[in-house]
């Protein structure tokens, strides 16, 4: 009892000598202070510290902006044991002793533990060698805070096995609600004493502390502490006792530090974006900070193979020639050669194709079956024995000296490692390659009667399915251009809110999930079947990365009024355009974006009817029709061209987004595909309850007797490929002012 009375003592004691700065500590999420980027409702770690299912975490920013804040409020938050560390005094044996006492901990009572290392950075190899078992095997969870770059500073196991967090220098208006918070807080802060700051006092703390909140709390401090108070008790900072309680703090080029990782990679970005003023800018400011040039050409000649590839294969011999040059010269002079090989790189076509090479690497690491087909083997090593070298076709023995044959293992028929861009010298190239990539799968058909599974589709060939998909219908590019129409000019941040409009995919997920990782990405689904079958779709994903499926607008009414969204998007169908009540529906959705909110809609209406496809195919003449079928065919072709030009729907869509208040712009496009004309194909036109069939039966007797007509010309013409033309809209929005 009295060695409890005395700790408790103690503990008061030490509160009340604490530092300004220590005692102001934020105890829960609703009392910090920025971060909103990570910490506002809906972002990924605000989900994780309220589920309890913080993993292996990593805090990285400048001092003063809630590192320890924020791993003490974690601790506050969870069910595991909590131990902290401060790498500068602890060493190895600590370190075992926290690993000791959790792994007892999980063995005896299943419980486990987080470990929060500060200035995690400090610790050596051997002491963060040390800690990886046990991070690995669960013994351990992780939280480590560090003031310096993770990727530099911390194991890279470590790191690989975290998630990181980049924690930004706090906002002006951050300082000004902290400084408030410390002259009215009785408890913790002088709320019991009357202290009065000058707002120009304010204003100057606020400026120098640069957004670290330990450095205005502890000038505020020293000026409260040092400061006589007047007549009446009131201890006033003005202008001058602030500026001689706080120090100003130079920035450096540190060749080892945060600056020259920032300029080189704002350097190899300019470069990459083609932009040779920026490169220019970026690569004087390396020169004049004493930047080893050699280092320089190095980080030039991986982006000439990574960034410009094969759309300027002499990007590569351009940079190399512009290094000799400069060994040669040497300073100043060589700043000729380093300027030139960083414009050319600025200025010459981009691809990354090469990048083709990590997929072929991992198909190697991961295919099973690796054989060199006999056609393929050497044949002067006793290989007549067992055939091989016999069927090879000699390429220079045939015409344009190629011939289609199988290069790669039976296992990875079909695979493609290497996407070639449209641009420059593979861009050229591109066309050839599809064709003759075409032409190898024909060849492969050849051994059918060997392997039935190399030419059809099942579980053992998914990523022949998935190439053949690409080569006969070329979806998978169509969509990806698509999807990249639909997000183009939208500058992702990590931390987005995303809301995804039209829900019936999780392919239109897929880039707003990468992009916003620490964010979230929520999906409106507009039907039971669409949650289903999105249900089904994400239960690959992690937990925590899984988006949130809604059930209409009324599960945006569920989320936290302070969960808003700074993306809303998506592809919307006719279904989308024909809601009731068009104008709450957008009411409700706008109402839940944020004040920066941006808005992407894709919307996709054919330009062909089935009647005036058949028309454009050549094959349907209509001077050889009787003459009740020419009228039934005219008919038909007014009818589609009605629909097609009815753009009443996407009227009424953006008057319904601008009254929910967005401020629009939209582009258009078109786009020409061919349909292949199989059952299916004719079902989703004719089906019962389809919508063209609906449309048919809607517009009165003549038109519906139509429909057995044009069942028959269509099964007539099976197995040929329609013309058709979609017509894509985009809407941009913003969120209007005023």
């Amino acid at each position: 009892m009295t060695a409890d009375l005395f700790s408790h003592h103690g503990d008061q004691l030490r509160q009340r000598q604490a530092p300004l700065a220590d005692r102001l500590r934020p105890r829960d999420l609703d009392d910090f202070v920025g971060q909103g980027a990570i910490l506002a409702e809906g972002r990924l770690l605000r989900r994780a510290i309220a589920a309890d299912r913080v993993g292996n975490l990593l805090l990285h920013g400048p001092p003063g902006v809630g590192k320890t804040t924020l791993a003490r409020i974690i601790a506050n938050h969870t069910r595991a044991h909590f131990s902290s560390l401060n790498a500068v005094l602890a060493g190895v044996k600590e370190l075992r002793a926290e690993v000791d006492a959790a792994r007892q901990r999980l063995e005896r009572h299943g419980l486990r533990t987080i470990l929060f290392i500060d200035e995690v950075h400090r610790f050596n190899s051997a002491q963060q060698d040390a800690l990886l078992p046990w991070v690995e095997n669960g013994t351990l969870t992780l939280i480590g805070a560090t003031t310096e770059n993770p990727y530099f500073e911390v194991n890279k196991a470590l790191v690989s096995r975290s998630r990181l967090f980049r924690l930004q220098a706090l906002e002006p208006e951050d300082l000004h609600r902290l400084l408030q918070r410390a002259l009215s807080d009785s408890e913790r802060g002088y709320g019991d004493r009357a202290v009065s700051v000058t707002a120009e006092a304010a204003a100057h703390l606020v400026d120098v502390a640069n957004g670290d909140a330990r450095s205005l709390l502890n000038a505020l401090e020293l000026a409260v502490e040092s400061t006589p108070a007047n007549a009446d008790g009131t201890v006033s900072i003005d202008l001058a006792i602030a500026e001689e309680s706080i120090q100003q703090r130079a920035v450096l080029y540190d060749k080892q530090g945060d600056a020259h990782f920032d300029t080189i990679s704002a350097f190899i970005k300019s470069l990459r974006g083609s932009d040779p003023d920026a490169a220019l800018f970026w690569l004087a400011r390396m020169v004049e900070a004493g930047e080893n040039p050699r280092f320089i050409f190095r980080r030039m000649l991986i982006a000439a193979g990574e960034d410009v590839g094969l759309a300027d294969p002499q990007a590569m011999v351009v940079v190399e020639a512009c290094a000799s040059a400069f060994e040669r010269t040497g300073l100043p002079e060589g700043l000729y050669p380093l300027a030139q090989a960083a414009l050319y790189l600025a200025c010459t076509d981009k691809s990354n194709s090469t990048i083709g090479i990590f997929e072929a690497i991992s198909s190697v690491r991961r295919a099973q079956r690796q054989d060199v087909p006999s056609h393929l083997r050497d044949a002067n090593r006793d290989g007549d024995a067992f055939g091989d070298g016999q069927g090879y076709r000699y390429p220079h023995a045939f015409r344009e000296h190629w011939v289609a044959q199988q290069y790669l293992p039976t296992a990875l028929q079909g695979e493609a490692f290497w996407t070639p861009g449209r641009q420059g010298w593979e861009g050229a190239r591109r066309d050839r390659l599809l064709e003759r990539r075409a032409a190898q799968l024909a060849a492969a058909a050849e051994a059918v009667d060997d392997h039935p599974l190399l030419v059809s589709s099942g579980p053992e060939q998914p990523q022949l399915e998935r190439w053949l998909q690409r080569q006969l219908a070329q979806d998978g590019e169509r969509l990806q251009e698509l999807r990249r129409r639909l997000w183009a000019d939208l500058r992702w941040q990590r931390t987005d809110r995303v809301l995804l409009v039209g829900g019936r995919s999780l392919l239109w997920a897929l880039d707003p999930l990468a992009a916003a990782c620490d964010g979230s990405v929520a999906m409106l689904c507009g039907s039971s079947q669409d949650r289903d079958r999105l249900e089904a779709q994400i239960t690959l994903l992690d937990p925590l990365h899984q988006p949130m499926l809604l059930n209409g607008v009324e599960g945006l009414l569920q989320l936290d009024p302070e969960h808003r969204f700074e993306v809303i998007g998506g592809r919307l169908n006719q279904e989308d355009l024909a809601l009731a009540d068009l104008d709450r529906h957008w009411a409700s959705v706008s109402d839940r974006a944020s004040d920066t909110g941006r808005l992407r809609l894709l919307i996709s209406t054919p330009e062909l009817g089935p009647a005036a496809a058949l028309l454009a195919l050549g094959q349907l003449k209509p001077e050889q029709l009787a003459s009740g079928e020419r009228r039934q065919l005219d008919a038909l072709l007014a009818l589609e061209s009605t629909w097609l030009n009815d753009a009443r729907a996407t009227t009424a869509l953006q008057a319904a987004l601008q009254r929910a208040g967005w401020s629009l712009s939209q582009e258009r496009w078109q786009e020409s595909l061919r349909l292949p004309l199989d059952q299916p194909l004719i079902e989703r036109w004719l089906g019962e309850g389809r919508p063209y069939r609906r449309r048919l039966d809607a517009s009165g007797p003549e038109a519906a007797a139509c429909a057995p007509l044009l069942r028959r010309w269509l099964e007539a013409h099976r197995g040929r490929t329609l013309p058709q033309r979609l017509g894509h809209l985009r809407l941009s929005g913003a969120r209007s002012r005023g």
